[in-house]
């Protein structure tokens, strides 16, 4: 079991005096209670990913003392829909960090850089249009922290429909493809019928009035006609990237285990 593993390996830290017993036993905390936010240090064993950050709505010292918490114990913490005020402050605390200005996510401490080889499984991220790129970069920062190999494809929307298709190469090499869309949503449901693999279809929120902020694409996607085509909520890269990393866990048996 994967929870004997980790206690063996632990042990083993404070037998060879790597660790003190004090440390040991912090480790061993499933939670730290930091009076405005209990941080769940269990969540990898459950969920298989440690606890992510949503800074949009927390001030910059709350985000930096969570992200402290889980650096602590993880050796990286990673933060989405990061303010620019909460960018900053990070920084100055981890100046390599890695922030992408598109999608506003960050990775503070060490990347937790996918193990594959090149014959692993693959993440396939389409963007329909380039104003779609920000929540596919979402999507796909997401799906590599938590240990997968992505490649990208970008303004394929149907209204260049021959972009699509020309890349059956990508499409056919791919295990699971995220595809990013606004307006009426429907690239989803035309990568599902050229393709085997789970396509999970993100509606954004871009669009003229009547696509109104998302709600068009949503339902056109939630209104597919292609088999095998799951939905997240509107511009949520992150729970697309999330859900394509769980399908290629189930896949790999691990991820980051060839």
């Amino acid at each position: 079991m994967q929870e004997t593993s980790d206690l063996k390996k632990l042990l083993s830290k404070v037998s060879n005096g790597i660790l003190s017993v004090e440390e040991a036993l912090e480790i061993c905390e499933k939670e730290e209670d930091l009076g405005f936010a209990k941080v769940d240090h269990d969540r990898e064993r459950r969920c298989g990913f440690p606890e992510v950050i949503f800074a949009e709505s927390k001030t910059p010292e709350h985000s930096l003392k969570i992200a402290k918490s889980l650096v602590k114990r993880n050796g990286f913490a990673y933060l989405t829909r990061v303010p620019e005020s909460t960018r900053n402050l990070l920084l100055s605390e981890w100046p390599e960090a890695e922030y992408n200005e598109l999608s506003k996510t960050m990775v503070v401490g060490t990347f937790p850089e996918s193990k594959s080889s090149e014959n692993a499984k693959k993440v396939l991220v389409i963007s329909a249009g380039t104003s779609d790129i920000a929540v596919a970069e979402e999507a796909a920062i997401t799906a590599r922290v938590m240990g997968c190999s992505v490649e990208y494809l970008h303004d394929a929307g149907v209204a260049g429909i021959h972009r699509i298709l020309n890349a059956s190469a990508k499409l056919s090499e791919a295990s699971v493809i995220i595809v990013t869309a606004g307006m009426e949503g429907a690239l989803p449901s035309v990568v599902a019928g050229l393709v085997d693999c789970a396509v999970i279809g993100v509606p954004t929120s871009v669009g003229y009035g009547a696509s109104f902020q998302g709600v068009a694409a949503l339902l056109g996607m939630l209104n597919s006609c292609a088999n095998g085509v799951a939905v997240v909520n509107i511009d949520n890269g992150f729970g697309a990237g999330c859900l394509a990393a769980r399908i290629i866990k189930t896949g790999n048996g691990e991820l980051n285990d060839n």
